[in-house]
């Protein structure tokens, strides 16, 4: 958990153009418009493929399994294979994950990818000066790269990423519990979130998406002569929107963030990477780029046979679910976020900012509600300091630490009790009842991701909201009452 001062807010988380027609254009503020042909939604627009067909039939038999091409285009030998994991639909073909071929020790090179079968903005723009400019104006390089596969799967088994994009049609955006984001689901399905926080950060993020849809054109005509070898429409009448937005989840769930590159290598596309690797909070397995190519180094043991896991890196579990559709029960990076806002009309308001800015930094994670709560108090506090003398009594202290009154410590527990409870009540089932939900084990696989997250949301709320009542609890005498605060900050 972490305090973070914004203004008049601070926080406590507790809980991460590609083309032009075959012609050229005259006049790059005109765009040229094909009267009678438009390409709607299909099989062939998308990287995830439909539900009745999908990619990976007996047809592409000629091109073998994704390992095969690979090796067939520059894969040195490695020491996994691809199996399969079966759907929780029957509509869609099992989940393929990377797993060991032989047994491997805490140390081993598992594969070592070549940068000729891995795409990033550098390769797909041809420039990195390019790559960079696009990536820091309006779009960002998920979008780039969905765009990019997206015309190269209209090429079709032309395309030299063919097996690949096959490959992510299978997946369909599926993260190892074989559930798609919510970025993907219906809005009866998002209601299974009803009171979490994540439900609000999956509205933003697909407005986020639509926006960078709609600048779509604007970088087809900015890529210059790049990607001449697409005789399509602009892509916003090449691909509708709902389209993009199933390419850009299919990449959002296999992109590798490289570490120690430019800017332009840093978000890639690995085949035999995410998301046929298992992801892991605390596992230290990445991707790193060395030597010209992708590798991954194993952090433990592994027996043939079984799953490759590698770190998905410091993420709470609301952005693992947006991300790659799962959640982490051992995520000790998991947290939510309690927001505080001062009352402007405050007279103190002025020098209650300063204290906040002054003690803005509390790291407090899941599993240390207790010291979380304990963080919290003495910023709440500040809300029921309304003598000038006693906020320059806590402005000279070191520290968040000062004294109060027995009717304001009970005022401060009273309100962060209730705040907590009010966030409980905003679920639409208990604990118990999350509890017995999962113990279903014919549970919508959709219905089962949402259940884990908020019931791992309610068991911090829990733990806090009980740390709240011990501290009450132990206060001295119990018939003071609450003073009164008509500056109390409010909990969002």
């Amino acid at each position: 958990m972490e305090l973070t001062c914004l203004h008049n807010k601070f926080n406590f988380p507790s809980l991460p153009h590609l083309s032009r027609p075959f012609f050229k254009n005259p006049n790059p503020r005109i765009f040229p418009r094909k009267i009678n042909i438009l390409f709607l939604a299909s099989a062939s627009d998308t990287v995830v493929a439909s539900s009745i067909k999908e990619l990976g039939s007996k047809k592409d038999g000629e091109f073998g399994d994704l390992k095969s091409w690979m090796h067939r285009n520059g894969l040195p030998r490695c020491k996994v294979v691809l199996n399969e994991s079966t759907s929780h639909d029957e509509k869609h073909m099992p989940v393929h994950y990377v797993a060991a071929s032989e047994d491997l020790r805490a140390g081993d090179v598992a594969f070592s990818v070549p940068n000729s079968l891995v795409v990033t903005l550098e390769r797909v723009l041809g420039n990195e000066t390019v790559a960079e400019l696009l990536t820091t104006n309006k779009l960002s390089e998920l979008a780039c790269l969905a765009l990019y596969l997206m015309y190269e799967k209209k090429q079709g088994k032309k395309s030299f990423w063919y097996p690949y994009i096959r490959e992510l049609d299978r997946q369909r955006g599926r993260g190892q519990l074989a559930v798609e984001s919510p970025l993907l689901w219906s809005e009866e399905e998002l209601a299974y979130l009803t009171g979490s926080p994540t439900k609000a950060e999956f509205l933003e993020r697909a407005e986020g998406i639509k926006r960078e849809y709609n600048e779509l054109d604007t970088v087809w005509f900015m890529a210059g002569s790049l990607f001449q070898q697409y005789p399509y429409d602009i892509p916003t009448e090449a691909f509708p929107f709902e389209i993009f937005k199933q390419a850009f989840v299919a990449v959002q769930s296999c992109v590798v963030h490289l570490q120690k590159v430019p800017l332009a290598q840093r978000f890639a596309l690995v085949p035999l990477g995410p998301p046929l690797l298992a992801y892991r909070s605390n596992c230290k397995a990445m991707l790193s780029a060395v030597n010209g190519a992708v590798e991954l180094v194993v952090d433990r043991a592994c027996k043939a046979g079984e799953p490759i896991v590698v770190w998905c890196g410091p993420q709470p579990n609301s952005k693992l679910l947006i991300n790659y559709g799962f959640v982490d029960d051992d995520n000790s990076y998991d947290h939510l976020v309690v927001e505080a806002a001062f009352n402007t009309e405050d007279p103190q308001y002025q020098d209650k900012r300063l204290v906040v800015q002054r003690n803005r930094k509390l790291s407090v994670y899941a599993g240390k509600e207790k010291e979380a709560v304990s963080d919290m108090l003495p910023y709440l506090r500040l809300g029921y300091v309304s003598d000038p003398s006693e906020m320059q009594s806590v402005l000279s202290s070191q520290g968040p630490v000062w004294p109060v009154s027995p009717c304001m410590e009970r005022a401060v527990l009273d309100q962060l009790a209730d705040y907590f409870n009010r966030r409980l009540a905003g679920y639409l089932t208990t604990l118990n009842e999350d509890e017995s939900l999962l113990s279903d084990p014919n549970l919508n696989p959709r219905r089962r991701v949402a259940t884990e997250l908020v019931r791992l949301e309610k068991k911090i709320l829990h733990a806090c909201l009980q740390a709240t009542t011990e501290l009450i609890d132990e206060l001295p005498d119990h018939t003071v009452s609450p003073c009164p605060a008509p500056y109390a900050l409010l909990l969002k």
